[in-house]
């Protein structure tokens, strides 16, 4: 597997394992057999329960092919719909933990899903698959061409590694931020104040602690209003997580 390097808009840099060929095809036919059930559960309900084929005798081609298309639309926008939706993630992507993400730092959106939608009767209906394996297995960020085309790349979630795992702390997905300024530091910076606070909590050095807090003050702009060093510069580390993972 690969790792892609993404630097984001604040100039951070976050490493992601690209998803391997076997997390892909997993999700696709997973995908595929989700598309099957639906498509067998739809035809016995018309022409077994309902008769759908007697009552539309009557209809011309163009009425009944419009009929079809409405009934089986679910199936020709499946990714499209569930990618935008989901942020990346299709029903089989989530039971294996994938995701598409661009690779500029940015969080893909409708378009960039359009694009790969687009691509699929290249990638994965032409000969057999076979574009869009070779290009995944040949590429250098494990792009099929409708990645390429849209600047994104499928990373796996399971073995992720980021600024979170060495400088951070883990938060909530429900955690709101208090400092919005904070953005004005830099990775380097957080990796700094984050090591002085340890070091200075585990002796319980308030010295320490003020002249951190006073630096964070002096760079940001932030003003310490609760008087406790200690949760004040807790908030700063989970607010930089936040606001780099989230822009």
């Amino acid at each position: 597997m690969s790792e892609l390097s993404i630097n984001t808009t604040q100039n951070v840099k976050i490493n992601f394992i690209a998803a391997s060929v076997g997390e892909r095809l997993g999700a696709f036919f997973i995908d595929l057999f989700i598309i099957i059930c639906y498509i067998t559960a739809l035809s016995i309900i018309l022409f077994d329960w309902l008769q759908l084929d007697r009552l539309m005798v009557n209809l011309d081609g163009w009425s009944r092919g419009a009929i079809f298309l409405l009934l089986y639309s679910p199936v020709i926008v499946y990714s499209l719909v569930l990618e935008s939706v989901f942020e990346g993630q299709s029903l089989g992507k989530k039971l294996l933990k994938i995701k598409v993400v661009k690779i500029d730092g940015y969080q893909a959106g409708f378009g960039d899903y359009l694009i790969r939608w687009f691509f699929r009767v290249i990638d994965f209906f032409t000969f057999f698959g076979l574009p869009g394996l070779i290009s995944v297995i040949t590429s250098q960020k494990s792009q099929r061409l409708g990645d390429m085309a849209a600047g994104t790349a499928v990373i796996t979630l399971k073995n992720r590694i980021n600024i979170s795992h060495t400088i951070l702390e883990e938060i909530g997905e429900a955690y709101v931020p208090t400092y919005p300024l904070v953005i004005k530091l830099s990775d380097n910076d957080m990796r700094i104040i984050k090591e002085t606070y340890q070091k200075a909590a585990a002796k319980n050095d308030h010295e320490v602690l003020y002249k951190l807090v006073a630096k964070i003050e002096s760079v940001t702009g932030i003003k310490n209003q609760s008087g406790n060093n200690i949760d004040f510069i807790r908030i700063i580390l989970k607010d930089y997580n936040f606001y780099t993972q989230n822009m």
